[in-house]
């Protein structure tokens, strides 16, 4: 019985990993498929904020980006938030600040997975140095998350919403958090996807993002790395210490600005949308897709994340993932 049982299983196993390579070496073709039935060649406007419905119907549903005008004109912030005006309401409060030598917090540098210094500053002193007023070394940006605006900047709350309402009804939950970013044109936020539906609003400013649907992820670089941390030692230089109690983190290393082909010669086949998102704007960017992200000096912006819902979307994505590990195209 154990030995047939054993024959069973070797047969199974051969079956099955006949079946994954063919699955695996057909694998760019039905990604091609999808890319063409799914992702805009540009990402679309809409004039004003969608029903409940046809935001879940024509955008969360089939996973699509957009950017929406005058969904924040209604909010103070649009009119109120400045370098000025936070000077003379929040100046003295202290707030999580992300330190790097170079703009990239959490991105690979070298052969590390690379996190900022973090130090409490009075926001005083972060505009001083957005308005070249003081000096501190590497590049600033208050990009803390985890619910950093009702945490941190609980003054600010009054002058915008603390949820979006059409998108609140349509998702039938509340955000998990509202961030608030506010940082240098140097700043990068280096290509990675997460697993909330984004609401992003630009109230001062422009964001610069880049995006990869999910579709091109077997075009999509990820390798393990040791994660490290910037420490900023009193000469005001940056030293880096390893995260030895830390498992290695899975990161994508590719620069999309500038990718490496001779490296990664299968992004070449990646499909990248770009879009600025400018002051009074809002950007959906849904769960699971890339982005790379810049900005203008002094920008100003708002998000909420809303927590994915783990349906066949989810697990088509886990199978596109499981499958390229499996070809070796990682």
């Amino acid at each position: 019985m154990l030995s047939s049982c054993w024959l069973q299983w070797g047969g199974t196993s051969r079956a099955a990993e006949a079946a994954l390579g063919a699955a695996t070496s057909a694998l760019p073709s039905p990604v091609f498929f999808l890319s063409e039935l799914c992702v805009p060649l540009a990402v679309p406007y809409l004039d004003k904020p969608p029903t409940p419905l046809h935001f879940y119907r024509d955008w969360v549903c089939p996973n699509r980006p957009c950017i929406i005008r005058n969904a924040l004109q209604h909010w103070p912030a649009l009119q109120k938030w400045s370098l000025p005006y936070f000077r003379a309401t929040v100046g003295s409060t202290e707030v999580s600040v992300a330190v790097t030598p170079d703009g990239y917090a959490d991105a690979v540098r070298g052969d590390r997975f690379m996190m900022p210094a973090e130090r409490r500053l009075p926001l005083s002193f972060v505009l001083d140095v957005l308005e070249g007023r003081a000096q501190h070394p590497g590049v600033l940006y208050v990009q803390k998350q985890c619910s950093n605006l009702p945490t941190e900047l609980p003054q600010l709350l009054p002058d915008l919403e603390s949820h979006v309402p059409w998108a609140s009804e349509a998702l039938g939950k509340m955000p998990d958090a509202v961030n608030f970013w506010l940082g240098e044109a140097a700043a990068v936020t280096s290509l990675h996807k997460d697993h909330y539906e984004n609401l992003y609003c630009v109230v001062s400013g422009e964001k610069h993002f880049l995006f990869h649907p999910p579709s091109d992820r077997p075009f999509i670089p990820y390798e393990l790395y040791t994660p490290a941390t910037y420490q900023l030692t009193e000469e005001g230089t940056f030293k880096v210490v390893d995260e030895e109690a830390m498992e290695k983190v899975p990161w994508i290393p590719l620069d999309p600005l500038a990718p490496d082909l001779a490296r990664y010669p299968s992004y070449s086949q990646a499909q990248a949308l770009r879009c600025t998102v400018r002051a009074g704007e809002m950007l959906y960017l849904p769960a699971l897709w890339f982005h790379h992200v810049q900005q203008s000096q002094g920008c100003i912006a708002v998000n909420f994340w809303y927590d994915m819902e783990y349906d066949l979307k989810y697990s088509y994505f886990q199978l596109l993932d499981s499958l390229t590990k499996a070809s070796g195209l990682d």
